[in-house]
C-alpha cells in the first residue's frame, strides 16, 4: 500500500512529534500538581528517563503514546502503510525497550504506572482519579 503523504512530508511529521512535555503528559502533571502531588520530571538517573517520578510514593508514571508504544487493541496503534518492515522493527524495538525499562524499575523497587494516551482522550477526569488512587494506595501496576 502507498502512504497518503510523500516521504518528505512523513519525515517532517515524524520529526515534529515531541517526546517530552506532550499534551497527555501536561494533563497528568497539571492534575497531579493540583492535587498536591510533587514530582520530578525525566530523571536521567533512572532507567528510561521516566516521565514523572514521585519519590515520596516510590512511584513512577510512564505516559505512553498508543502509536509508539503499541497499545494492544487500540485504534491509535496503527501501522503506517509505507515502509511496513521498518515500522514493525521500530515498534518491536520500542516494546522491547519498554519491557526492559519496566523490569529495571520494578527490580529497583519502584512501582510503575503506565498511563495510555487513549484513556486520557476518552475519560480523562475519571482516569486521572484512578491514577491518583493508585498512587496513594501503592498499587504496583496500573
Amino acid at each position: 500500500m502507498i502512504d497518503i503523504v510523500d516521504s518528505k512530508m512523513r519525515s517532517r511529521m515524524m520529526a515534529s512529534i515531541k517526546s517530552k512535555n506532550t499534551k497527555p503528559e501536561m494533563l497528568v502533571r497539571k492534575f497531579l500538581h493540583g492535587h498536591g502531588f510533587r514530582y520530578r520530571l525525566h530523571d536521567k538517573s533512572l532507567p528510561g528517563k521516566p516521565d514523572i517520578v514521585l519519590p515520596k510514593y516510590k512511584t513512577i508514571i510512564l505516559i505512553h503514546g498508543c502509536f509508539w508504544h503499541r497499545h494492544s487493541g487500540c485504534v491509535l496503534a496503527y501501522t503506517p502503510k509505507s515502509n511496513v518492515e521498518v515500522w514493525q522493527k521500530k515498534f518491536a524495538d520500542n516494546v522491547k525497550r519498554d519491557i526492559e525499562v519496566l523490569n529495571e524499575l520494578t527490580n529497583a523497587g519502584w512501582k510503575v504506572l503506565i498511563v495510555w494516551e487513549c484513556r486520557l482522550r476518552k475519560d480523562s477526569s475519571n482516569y486521572l482519579e484512578e491514577i491518583s488512587y493508585a498512587i496513594e494506595n501503592g498499587l504496583p501496576r496500573f
